[in-house]
């Protein structure tokens, strides 16, 4: 019995437990220019609009087979050509589908009907074509993969095999017919280096300039340029080039770079990339058949693993809960921004100015104390835009407009028409209170006062107030640009209104916005605090660094502490620290080597070619009870359960997916395992430390 068979056999017999949105597989034909005959057409489509992209579940790929059976029978078409809804192409596997997949027999039928269907498009008797409109990822783009030619719309926002990122392998072909277009280096950057790098996606000129696709169109008339291009290939007029793919040492250098740099990313902690990365490697000497195959055992290995189910309980979490973020108040009470001002003009109010502007489209206006670093501040924002500019991020009438909108005021009297004012100024009570007290003089009973405090005490910010309900934490993580967290606090004054305006306000800076009780250091840096807290005491018990730098490996950070340490500072880790001792000194004790590090002016333990400084070295010395690699995980790791089980208990977040998600937007936490809670779950910690599991 085929694959196709017995897939129907299975859904007939009720043996798939998931209600699966089916992306149809409509066709129709279409008469090409140029007298190059007809097309069958198939597009892509589940009924939804574009915030439901299509995806492939088992009805899907039986239904895209069946439209293939209708073409293959015709012997009165001259292409076949596949395209999508509008703005969608498709966006790879239903992934509550795979979830649901109860064994691997079943998961490598899922593997083996998607390779069984999909490759149809390349053994027709007929060239195919895919028109690639839309966002493409995943199994999207492999079914423009397995087809003859490929056009690209230049408006395609993101392209992408982000399987590695969720703790799966492109396993409908994409790791034997990629390299084997575009090379194994250009390849390996789309299957391991993209998706290791906050899954970052491709836009379509760049997917164009890699060789994924062989034409790029403009979105206005995408399809119509498309079915021209494609009938003067029939036509003979144009023929496709491309560039002949280097199988021998080129392949394996690629190969051997990308292992390098997935195990600098992860030491090994995630298997999905070191699996796909075995794929590829093989790819150059396998046949199809072959290279299929064993895609179709890597999928099914990795369907049933760990890994994937804390990899797709992250997702969920990115992408439903945190756009429905918990304890938000009613969005029809936030007030319209249509005027921000910032206090300050350093590093961090800059890159605020610059994303206020961005996205809300409204004047910012920046105050400091002198002219000079007023001129700075506004300076860095412009020569932002200009960087802008120059990468065809904006155009030049959208950075002259941009600049517009970001001036300098050495008074606060130029916020009095603003709506929304953050301060970024030193982290100290008195100098925030005393800011604050300033802006309320002059700005209206409805503006909202926020700031973006790491630590500090929402509710003591404005106690001194006439109006503290007003007053928000808005806290925002480095690079601001970057990383899509926004802590938002809740002073024990905070009023709805100010709430709902500081949670609008978040949505349209387009960051994911988390819901926090105004405690000591919020949620991500009390749990990156204790984490360094339980590792510091290792170090100053004796433990070498370079032994404590290596212990947390298996979690598959993107940094190890003192590298992470060095990235924020040794001056504010110390400050929020000592923030968190005052709070909880049993559970957050003082570092004497990290105010020693302080004192001496060391930006880190590493020198700038990252080896370790001898002289900041020096100042952790003096312990006489060294501890091993595991040692240091164990402890560190019980006390981030004992720590998240208090804040759950102080109600600091609504849930343990919330601090999930803090961890996996504001501090790079790997998908693959699932934030911190479930791994804590999963490793039998939560259990041993608090009695209980984090999640049912």
């Amino acid at each position: 019995m085929s694959t196709v068979q017995t897939w129907r056999s299975q859904l007939d017999a009720g043996n798939v437990d998931h209600d699966e949105v089916v992306t149809h597989a409509r066709v129709r034909d279409v008469d090409l220019p140029y007298g190059a005959g007809t097309m069958a057409l198939i597009t892509l489509d589940n009924g939804f609009d574009h915030t439901k992209p299509n995806t492939f579940g088992p009805r899907g790929l039986l239904e895209l087979n069946d439209a293939l059976d209708q073409v293959a029978a015709r012997d009165d078409v001259a292409a076949v050509g596949v395209t999508g809804k509008p703005f969608i192409f498709a966006v790879g596997a239903d992934l509550k589908g795979v979830s649901a997949l109860a064994d691997r027999e079943q998961a490598k039928l899922v593997a083996r009907l998607g390779h069984d269907v999909f490759r149809r498009l390349g053994e027709l008797n007929v060239p195919s074509f895919a028109f690639v409109n839309g966002a493409a990822m995943g199994g999207g783009v492999e079914v423009a993969l397995h087809c003859t030619y490929r056009t690209i719309s230049s408006g395609v926002p993101a392209l992408a095999l982000p399987e590695c990122f969720l703790g799966l392998v492109p396993g409908w072909g994409g790791t034997y017919l990629l390299p084997r277009l575009i090379g194994a280096e250009k390849a390996l950057k789309v299957i391991i280096e993209n998706p290791l790098n906050q899954n970052k996606m491709l836009r379509g000129p760049q997917a164009f300039e890699l060789g994924v696709a062989d034409a790029m169109f403009e979105p206005a008339d995408f399809l119509e340029e498309s079915l021209r291009w494609a009938a003067r290939v029939l036509t003979g007029e144009v023929t496709v080039e491309r560039a002949e793919v280097d199988t021998g040492k080129a392949w394996d250098d690629a190969v051997a770079q990308a292992r390098w740099f997935a195990e600098g990313k992860l030491h090994g902690a995630a298997p999905a990339p070191l699996r796909a990365l075995d794929l590829v490697a093989a790819a150059k000497d396998r046949t199809r058949d072959e290279g299929f195959a064993v895609e179709d055992d890597a999928l099914a290995d990795l369907i049933m693993s760990s890994e994937l189910k804390a990899g797709l309980y992250s997702f969920d979490l990115v992408q439903k809960r945190a756009k429905r973020p918990a304890g938000a108040p009613d969005k029809a009470l936030a007030r319209p921004v249509t005027k921000v001002g910032v206090v300050g003009a350093g590093l961090m109010a800059s890159q605020l100015a610059l994303l206020f502007a961005r996205r809300l489209n409204v004047p910012v206006v920046l105050t400091d104390l002198d002219q000079e670093r007023l001129d700075k501040g506004v300076g860095y924002v412009h020569a932002e835009i200009d960087k802008l500019l120059g990468k065809g991020r904006v155009s030049a009438d959208e950075a002259s407009r941009l600049k517009g909108l970001v001036t300098g005021s050495l008074t606060k009297d130029a916020f009095a028409d603003a709506d929304f004012v953050i301060e970024a100024v030193f982290e100290e009570m008195g100098v925030k209170q005393k800011v604050f007290a300033e802006v309320e003089a002059v700005v209206s009973p409805e503006c909202v006062l926020a700031t973006n405090t790491s630590s500090l005490s929402v509710t003591e910010m404005a106690a001194k107030l006439k109006h503290p309900e007003r007053v928000v934490g808005f806290h925002f993580f480095n690079p601001v640009a970057v990383l899509p967290l926004l802590e938002i606090v809740r002073g024990e004054r905070t009023d709805d209104a100010a709430l709902a305006t500081a949670f609008a306000t978040g949505k349209a800076l387009k960051k994911s916005c988390v819901l926090v009780k105004d405690a000591p250091a919020f949620v991500v840096n009390r749990i990156l605090l204790r984490l360094q807290a339980a590792i510091l005491t290792t170090v100053e018990e004796g433990t070498p660094i370079e032994v404590v730098e290596r212990s947390t490996n298996p979690l598959g950070l993107p940094m190890s502490p003192f590298v992470l340490m060095g990235l924020v500072g040794p001056a504010i880790a110390l400050h929020v620290g000592e923030t968190l001792h005052a709070a909880f000194p049993d559970r957050f004790p003082l570092s004497e080597g990290l105010a020693k590090l302080v004192a001496a002016g060391k930006p880190g333990v590493y020198r700038p070619d990252f080896t370790l400084d001898p002289e900041a070295v020096a100042l952790f010395e003096g312990g006489s009870s060294p501890s091993t690699e595991e040692q240091v995980l164990a402890r560190a790791l019980d006390a981030l359960a004992e720590e998240i089980k208090i804040m759950l208990d102080e109600g600091v977040v609504a849930a343990p997916e919330d601090i999930d998600l803090c961890l996996i937007l504001g501090a790079g936490w790997p998908f693959h395992l699932g934030g911190i809670t479930p791994y804590l779950d999963r490793t039998g910690i939560a259990e041993k430390v608090n009695g209980a599991r984090f999640h049912s």
